[in-house]
């Protein structure tokens, strides 16, 4: 195998097994290396350290690192289990995840539209002293952006559907990842974030 294999991706799941990011597997394997992180054999649900993973036998067609004296399959998760600069991802501030946060639904009558038909609006305007930040700006239909104007809500006679908050660590991840291996389901599949838990 070449070096490209190893800037495939790797997913990170903290101590907790909730996922933080993405990686590269050289970095993975740095990090397992260095005993920040324990390599996750899906198929057996088995943690494993740099030495026992390097003992395990390459299936035949499977993706691998080549050493002069090693040849070690290449980690498609890895589980933190010190902290190593590692902290809570932050979803970016962006068009693009407001308008994912919100699900393309305007805030103020509750209709979902196209991206095009929408535009983001600050809740308190930026003239009376509004940031641009998660907590200010909503998604809203082109009808209620313009019947609100540079207005409070009060002034408008309006109300807001949603508090506007920043989202959850967990969509930071799910809006960077472009690529999905099956082994990285049951940690990022909208489903498992989604799921109603019981009391």
């Amino acid at each position: 195998m070449g070096s490209q294999v190893l800037q495939e991706p790797t997913l990170v799941l903290n101590k907790h097994w909730a996922p933080v990011r993405v990686c590269s597997v050289r970095r993975a394997l740095t990090l397992v290396f260095k005993d920040v992180a324990r390599i996750l054999e899906p198929e057996r649900v088995m943690l494993h350290d740099f030495t026992s993973w390097a003992d395990l036998k390459v299936a035949r067609g499977a993706p691998f690192v080549q050493s002069v004296s090693l040849r070690i399959r290449i980690p498609e998760v890895i589980v933190l289990h010190r902290s190593e600069r590692y902290m809570k991802p932050r979803v970016v501030f962006s068009r693009r995840n407001i308008f994912r946060r919100d699900k393309n639904t305007c805030q103020y009558c509750g209709t979902q539209h196209a991206t095009e038909d929408l535009s983001i609006d600050h809740v308190i305007p930026r003239s009376l002293g509004g940031r641009s930040s998660w907590t200010n700006c909503v998604v809203a239909c082109l009808r209620c952006n313009s019947r609100k104007g540079n207005r409070t809500l009060e002034a408008a006679h309006m109300q807001i559907l949603r508090i506007p908050r920043e989202p959850p660590p967990h969509m930071a991840f799910t809006l960077h990842v472009t690529t999905r291996k099956a082994s990285w389901e049951q940690f990022v599949s909208d489903a498992y974030w989604d799921v109603e838990l019981a009391e």
